[in-house]
């Protein structure tokens, strides 16, 4: 395959009459200079580092205010009921809708942080790794590349108190989730871009011997819920005498394959210690605001040589410009100041750069560069759009970021797979038609 652009973004910058050879998924040549009719621009396409692909069926439907003042762990217990009406064959119809809609925001791949695997009141499936099966069987439909990361959540919180509840469905010990995972990967053999690695929840969830095998389980990427509300740094500090994330620098083995997601309750010295550790951030800002978690602190971790991407977490709405827009603004509104994540380069061509290497290395995928040997997980933009129409350069990704709107990725490609075309993701109808099947009974039941 080979694709022609007016202008791509390559490792060393902004480049004109590029030509790139895609070999088997991957990108086997990258020439300038050769001025040919194909699209406007190419830009390496981000990963989503962080997804609860179950969630997007409930987008929107918990914004109304419960007894006394709503907050995360209100929304939570919502949550639970929700998810006490899905069976395996919705979980796979929520998670082909959610993948076509982030491949038509322009995310070429998605980290999905999967804890939703068993049947309603516990027990297991005849497979245990069937929500895994069918996670992995909408990634193959939907052709985006999955890093699939199943989640271990063995207790109720921090003091070891028993699941109970909608917690039953996630719950697994040791021995089980080691079953899950072998199954999981048989799962994600026939993808021939996805990689397996594990999650440990949180530190609320999983116990401190589990804590301590579970980094050796797979050689894949490590992701894990840390600091994202007040209320939990303070029930780990009462129970194990220091804030989550000086506790997990101190003994966890942290390093580049660690993905710490949320960490919005950081103080200075924590926010410099991780990001020196090589971990990337796993930022979630639409997410954040939503569920009123916090603001991560931008500018401490950049300062540190902190490396962070994002996600779209709980699906309320899948938007990678918007996540990068909220990233900044949160910053913004926080300092009083303008263009805070950004260096010799523009806000927006910053945090596009920042996003795709630190996606990449959170989901363990040669990706991220638009260079030999990476994945070719490609986006064309709409550049005939008003907003876009006439910019070039950094200019025309801060245009895209941050005065933009929804349909300006025109392309999508991932490991070379050209998935969506003028827009419009190739299986959308039937994949939008099946979602809206499975939402009428969910409605109904509910």
């Amino acid at each position: 395959m080979i694709l022609h652009a007016e202008t791509a973004l390559l490792p060393g910058g902004w480049a004109r009459d590029v030509r790139i050879r895609i070999e088997t998924g991957r990108i086997a040549e990258v020439t300038t200079g050769v001025k040919a009719p194909g699209h406007g621009v190419l830009l390496p396409a981000p990963v989503n580092l962080h997804s609860h692909s179950f969630q997007r069926a409930m987008a929107g439907l918990t914004e109304a205010r419960t007894a006394g003042q709503d907050s995360f762990w209100t929304w939570r217990a919502l949550m639970y009921r929700f998810l006490d009406r899905l069976s395996p064959e919705d979980v796979q119809a929520i998670a082909a809708q959610a993948m076509v809609e982030m491949a038509e925001a322009g995310f070429s791949a998605v980290c999905e942080f999967h804890y939703l695997h068993h049947p309603v009141g516990g027990g297991t499936y005849a497979d245990p790794a069937e929500m895994s099966v069918r996670i992995a069987a909408a990634a193959g439909e939907v052709g985006v590349g999955l890093t699939h990361l199943p989640v271990i959540y063995e207790q109720g919180g921090v003091d070891g108190r028993p699941l109970a509840g909608g917690q039953l469905r996630f719950g697994s010990s040791p021995d089980l989730y080691a079953r899950l995972l072998e199954g999981a990967g048989r799962a994600l053999a026939g993808l021939p871009d996805a990689v397996l690695g594990v999650a440990p929840h949180s530190l609320r969830a999983v116990s401190r011997g589990t804590l301590d095998r579970v980094a050796g389980m797979t050689g894949g990427p490590i992701h894990i819920h840390i600091a994202e509300q007040e209320a939990e740094v303070a029930e780990v500090q009462a129970a194990w005498g220091a804030r989550p994330v000086d506790w997990a620098c101190a003994n966890l083995p942290l390093d580049a394959r660690w993905c710490m997601i949320h960490a919005t309750q950081m103080t200075p010295a924590e926010t410099a210690a991780l990001a020196q550790t090589g971990a990337v951030a796993g930022l979630c800002p639409i997410t954040e605001a939503n569920l009123g978690d916090g603001i991560f602190d931008g500018p401490g971790w950049l300062a540190a040589g902190g490396a962070f991407g994002v996600g779209t977490d709980s699906n309320v709405r899948i938007s990678l410009a918007e996540e990068l827009r909220l990233l900044e603004y949160s910053q913004r509104l926080a300092r009083k100041a303008r263009a805070v994540m950004a260096d010799d380069r523009s806000t927006g061509r910053f945090l596009w750069d920042q996003a795709a290497r630190g996606g990449a290395q959170a989901a363990g995928r040669g990706t991220g560069r638009i260079a030999v040997g990476e994945w070719a997980d490609l986006l064309a933009l709409s550049t005939d759009d008003l907003r876009l129409e006439g910019l070039a350069g950094d200019q025309l990704l801060d245009a895209f970021v941050f005065a933009g709107r929804d349909g300006l990725v025109s392309d999508l490609w991932s490991a070379g797979r050209h998935i969506v075309r003028d827009g419009r993701h190739i299986g959308h109808a039937a994949i939008a038609d099946r979602f809206r099947a499975t939402m009428r009974r969910l409605r109904d039941v509910l």
